[in-house]
């Protein structure tokens, strides 16, 4: 059964979790990206996100098994598989909020344009604060925590500029 601090821990992450929410947000930005500059209406593009981002997370966990399994020099019993999965996690979760946000537009909640763009606002808003995680587990001054924001907001932003440049070509 999971705790309290089990579940706080699956959603805010722990220290570990940043760089694969960072990686599984990028990975949903850009499938994002891809298929809204295909024209995708959001019931498609919240299926190509979340597929995607289970994908990835599959392929995740896989790989990194067979390392770890070799690195080990036996295959992983089911706890460690388990255990290696749910290292594996925060990817998958990142691509929770922006696929949550599509569910708006697919059901006409909201327009299609506009819910597009919230879902970008979402995955541009998680990489702040998993760079904002960083520099407090880091104690990075203020400079440092400025620096590591803004670089996993030019990693956002570079996705979304991508998606501009398809649209127009």
């Amino acid at each position: 059964m999971l705790t309290k601090d089990a579940i706080q821990r699956l959603f805010t992450g722990g220290e570990r979790s940043i760089g694969g929410t960072v990686y599984g947000t990028i990975v949903a930005l850009a499938t994002l990206t891809a298929g809204a500059a295909a024209g995708q209406h959001p019931s498609q593009l919240l299926f190509l996100v979340a597929t995607t981002s289970g994908a990835i997370w599959v392929a995740h966990v896989y790989s990194h098994g067979l390392g770890e399994s070799i690195e080990r020099g036996h295959r992983l019993d089911r706890a460690e598989f388990s255990s290696l999965a749910g290292k594996e996690l925060p990817i998958l979760l990142a691509a929770a909020a922006p696929t949550a946000t599509l569910v708006l537009g697919a059901v006409g909640l909201v327009e299609e344009s506009t819910d597009i763009a919230i879902a970008f606002c979402v995955g541009l808003a998680a990489l702040a604060v998993q760079g904002l995680r960083y520099a407090r587990v880091e104690r990075l001054g203020r400079l440092g925590m400025a620096a590591i924001v803004a670089a996993n907001l030019a990693l956002g932003l570079l996705v979304v500029a991508l998606k501009v440049v398809v649209n127009h070509h």
